[in-house]
């Protein structure tokens, strides 16, 4: 064997062992940027706001925010994310919560901010609650949508879900899809796709706004007003500020396969019944609201 020849070898062996190299450490920051947890609130988040009105079990794994005339409080995520799925399981204010607002939400805390909104509007004792869900895309909203649940959401945990991939969003209701936002950036509409977000959870006091635009107030004799969460999932990707790991196709980023491009069809039935009984407001239907200029998106498909 020439020197040459001998030395091509060992050059083709040691790029072979860079390249696997390469392809491992790729593999192995794709796996580490996806996270599943399955609810230990003092682990995966921080108090934002007045700690002496959250109330965490010595477990972690239920957790319950308080509004009173002091303070409302709130608690936000010690991670970023980029893509994945946030399934929340809350048990809202109960009796007379007119005027107030529980907010669970995603959100890049940017001035040109995506934002990913669950809003839950209090009522007036025996009236049904309102959910009001928004999008922020490159600092823009104005895309709420509001429905009754079909169920009283104070007597017992349900599931609040947020599906967030390059194709779509999905708000989900015990896993039944309440609404879409798809991407269609394609065609110039906004769509949040480079900005990490955070989740945030917060009770406060929307009296000027929350209960029949602000006509009923946060009746303080029948507080304080109190939220419970538990048991929750976090399975998205954790921002490590490298895009390119969230947006792989990869085992543990199920989010960006096919089968989630779009709602099945099980889910279009259950998507469809839900706009058809319980939507109670549409932005894009709203065409006094917009002059009669409809933003783009609401000529384009759902699913």
């Amino acid at each position: 064997m020439t020197q040459i020849n001998y030395k091509n070898k060992v050059m083709d062996k040691l790029k072979s062992i860079f390249l696997c190299g390469i392809f491992l450490l790729y593999s192995l920051q794709t796996s580490l940027a996806s996270v599943v947890s399955t609810g230990n609130f003092n682990n995966d988040f921080f108090v934002t706001w007045s700690p002496s009105h959250v109330n965490t079990s010595a477990d972690g794994r239920s957790r319950s925010l308080k509004l009173d005339q002091e303070a409302g409080s709130a608690f936000a995520s010690n991670d970023m994310f980029l893509f994945g799925q946030i399934d929340m399981p809350i048990k809202l204010v109960p009796g007379h919560s007119a005027g107030t607002v529980l907010a669970f939400y995603l959100t890049s805390d940017q001035p040109n901010r995506d934002e990913i909104d669950f809003e839950f509007l209090g009522n007036v004792s025996g009236q049904p609650y309102i959910l009001q869900t928004n999008v922020y895309a490159d600092g823009f909203d104005n895309r709420e949508e509001r429905i009754y649940l079909w169920f009283d959401p104070t007597k017992d945990f349900h599931t609040y879900s947020i599906l967030w991939n390059l194709h779509q969003i999905v708000f989900m209701v015990d896993f039944v899809p309440i609404r879409t936002y798809r991407n269609h950036a394609d065609k110039g509409v906004a769509y949040p796709r480079w900005q990490p977000m955070g989740i945030r959870i917060s009770l406060w006091d929307g009296s000027n706004w929350a209960t029949r635009g602000g006509k009923d107030k946060v009746d303080w004799s029948k507080g304080p007003f109190i939220a419970s969460f538990a048991n929750y999932t976090i399975d998205a990707c954790v921002w490590k500020g490298n895009a390119r790991f969230c947006r792989a196709d990869s085992s543990s980023n199920w989010w960006n396969k096919e089968e989630f491009t779009s709602l099945s069809w099980k889910q279009r039935r259950w998507f469809k019944w839900v706009r058809k009984y319980h939507l109670i407001y549409d932005y894009c239907q709203d065409n006094k609201r917009f002059n009669n200029n409809l933003p783009k998106e609401c000529y384009l498909s759902k699913y």
